[in-house]
């Protein structure tokens, strides 16, 4: 993988896990919450995307609307179900287990519809990644026992993080759409398709400001970020490279998890980090 896409994954998996730290400690709040992120988030890159329209002249067709539509309507099934998901499961549960499924049914994809062939040691590096992500949720029969429908919001989570990841990576690098425009234009969009609903919630709308206006902005600011950069790294390495590197940020969220929320159990959590480490450094040396 070149050094460039492996940085950019990197910056892009600490803004990743930090943004669904300020989601956890909020409360929550669905489509209301991420329909006010959605506004901060196209007011806070208006200017970055109006300078790269005019700078590289670029003109979305067609096409790329269909795209930044159906990205529009991937995000806000991934937004639902990762809302509901911390809403009944801990952070250290959830996320590895939504970040663990999705690139794995990524890398599938990836060599059956785009004709990727990732070297060997790419794909143990991959199967290092989801060991250890699925190590730190533990015990899978007692996690249903404890908490079964947070499990299944996670799952389902995984697979809305597969279908728009390749639909995306399609998007930037098939039909070469800028990332801050194709991911800006999504943003719009999706702020376009919530409102209906989020306008019947008004009121909890201005009870989610209230609260968690710090979580709102720190998600309109981080969540963006990441993606973008992650959206630039598809644009120079393969997809079946790129989707399981992103997952370092289980690392970050599990340090979050262990430190700040103190969900506790330390030893295996450093032994599944030490895992995930050791799969990053295969796919980066592939």
């Amino acid at each position: 993988m070149p050094l460039s896409a492996l940085l950019l994954i990197l910056v892009a998996a600490w803004c990743h896990a930090t943004w669904n730290l300020f989601l956890k400690k909020s409360g929550g709040g669905g489509i209301a919450f991420f329909w006010l992120v959605a506004g901060f988030e196209s007011v806070i890159y208006l200017p970055l995307a109006a300078f790269l329209i005019a700078t590289t002249g670029y003109r979305p067709d067609a096409a790329a609307l269909g795209m930044m539509l159906g990205s529009a309507l991937i995000h806000v099934a991934y937004f639902a179900f990762l809302d509901r998901g911390y809403r009944s499961g801990d952070l250290s549960v959830v996320y590895p287990l939504a970040r663990a499924s999705g690139p794995l049914l990524t890398i599938v994809t990836a060599i059956v519809l785009l004709g990727e062939r990732p070297a060997p040691q790419a794909l143990l590096g991959a199967l290092g990644i989801g060991a250890g992500a699925l190590l730190l949720s533990g015990n899978p029969v007692a996690l249903f026992r404890r908490g079964g429908q947070g499990i299944g919001f996670a799952l389902a989570t995984g697979a809305m993080i597969a279908v728009y990841t390749v639909w995306d990576r399609q998007a930037v690098a098939a039909l070469l759409i800028p990332p801050v425009i194709f991911y800006w234009g999504s943003i719009v969009l999706r702020l376009l398709v919530t409102t209906p609903a989020s306008l019947k919630r008004i009121d909890q709308v201005r009870a989610i400001w209230r609260a968690d206006r710090r979580a709102v902005i720190a998600v309109a600011v981080l969540s963006p970020l990441s993606y973008c950069l992650a959206l630039y790294a598809m644009q120079v390495a393969p997809l079946s490279y790129v989707a399981p590197a992103r997952e370092t940020s289980i690392l970050v969220a599990a340090l979050y998890g262990t430190h700040l929320l103190k969900e506790g159990d330390v030893a295996r959590r450093l032994t599944a980090a030490l895992l995930m480490v050791a799969g990053l450094a295969a796919i980066a040396l592939a």
